[in-house]
């Protein structure tokens, strides 16, 4: 019995390590990143990883058209909102969310979704709390990573995601 709790420990030990090394190695080929912003009373926080392009085709390819994607890399997305605000038009609850979208060659979709901290790939549509539509556009010069960034819009700020040749544009006000 002694034998089989020690082999059962080495094997948990060695998992984690392999386990810890992997969220090493992903996480320096797609950088974690902070952006904040506070404009007219309206915070907003958005943690996410950054991948590279690479010589890849991006949208459409590497990120399907018409697919839910992680809107980065590694974890999801976490956006966090101090007020109640509006994106897009459509109210949402201050708090704490994750960002997904669905991109398509004509337009996007975002999504945010009560289920927060989860590795970027597990997806529950039962969580979602709002989904709106947002422009997207070309996007000159092209991005090599994957960088969101805000840029005041009147009395709120817009969030916009910017990859290869494209950029989307989410509206958030208060």
């Amino acid at each position: 019995m002694k034998k089989v709790l020690k082999i059962a420990a080495i094997v948990i030990a060695v998992l984690l390590v392999a386990g810890y090394a992997v969220m090493s190695y992903t996480s320096k080929l797609s950088p974690p990143a902070t952006v904040e912003n506070t404009h007219n009373g309206l915070t907003v926080k958005v943690v996410y990883c950054q991948p590279y392009k690479k010589g890849r085709v991006i949208f459409g390819d590497l990120v399907p058209y018409g697919e839910v994607w992680r809107t980065g890399a590694n974890e999801s997305t976490k956006i966090s909102f101090g007020q109640d605000v509006n994106i897009a038009g459509k109210p949402l609850p201050k708090g704490d969310y994750t960002l997904w979208t669905i991109p398509t060659a004509t337009g996007w979709t975002a999504i945010f979704n009560k289920e927060t901290g989860q590795w970027g790939t597990s997806y529950d549509e039962k969580e979602d709390v709002l989904r709106v539509p947002i422009v997207s556009q070309v996007h000159s010069p092209m991005a090599e990573q994957f960088t969101m960034a805000f840029a005041p819009n009147g009395n709120g700020t817009d969030l916009k995601l910017f990859w290869d040749q494209t950029e989307a544009i989410i509206p958030i006000t208060r």
